[in-house]
């Protein structure tokens, strides 16, 4: 069964919540729909923050979709800095966003995601184990650096269990679409790949503009459609 959005929908429950960590705290929004489906834990990208309008927009549409997010800034964000946060920090970040989503999903199933360095925080976790997630939500993949095409981090990827969604501009700098197009199918059938073409890194058409809304309703429909096939093994 498809998940499609409702033209009538209610607004979706929006509450701030505090995570803690040990020695500080971050700031996390939990947003819910009526009618909610699956549960996405979704991580910010390097230069943003879980109020980036690519954040806000993505998970309004998801909400149409019956999809409920749980958004957190890393610490780094929290404190209004640009430099990220260590790999150990950011993962105990995530860690405490998963934990809150699981303690809120009821029976949904529940994704882990990310934009950019969120994905590949994701992905990193996913490694480790990321229980009760059953599969990942990867938006734009930093597969290597800018302009210098490679499968940098790709190993990564071939340990996670979890089913995996890729959503990739086709014009991405970091992540070279033949490349990518390579490292999905060598991980094999627990990988699938959405392909937003003409789009750079931000899924805009051209440098500084962002997304639009057509391709964030893109993006939303593959998610939901990828949350649909795991239905079948939600918890409780």
């Amino acid at each position: 069964m498809l998940l499609s959005a409702s033209a009538h929908a209610a607004p979706p429950q929006v509450e701030e919540l505090a995570l803690r960590l040990e020695g500080q705290t971050i700031s996390a929004l939990w947003m819910r729909p009526a009618e909610a489906r699956a549960l996405l834990v979704l991580a910010h990208g390097a230069t943003m923050n879980m109020r980036d309008p690519f954040m806000e927009s993505l998970s309004l549409a998801l909400a149409q979709h019956g999809i409920a997010t749980l958004r957190f800034n890393f610490p780094y964000a929290e404190a209004g800095r640009s430099q990220p946060d260590g790999p150990p920090l950011m993962q105990e970040a995530l860690r405490a966003a998963v934990a809150e989503g699981a303690r809120r999903r009821g029976s949904l199933p529940l994704l882990v995601g990310g934009k950019s360095l969120g994905a590949l925080a994701a992905v990193r976790g996913a490694v480790r184990g990321l229980p009760p997630a059953q599969g990942l939500v990867i938006l734009g993949f930093p597969l290597h650096m800018a302009g210098r095409p490679s499968a940098l981090n790709a190993r990564a990827l071939e340990a996670v269990p979890l089913p995996m969604l890729f959503l990739q501009g086709s014009r991405d700098p970091l992540a070279d679409l033949p490349l990518m197009r390579g490292v999905v199918e060598k991980i094999g059938p627990r990988a699938s790949l959405y392909v937003v073409e003409g789009a750079d890194h931000q899924y805009a058409r051209s440098e500084g503009e962002a997304a639009p809304p057509a391709v964030i309703e893109g993006l939303a429909g593959a998610i939901a459609k990828f949350a649909a096939t795991l239905g079948a093994t939600a918890g409780g």
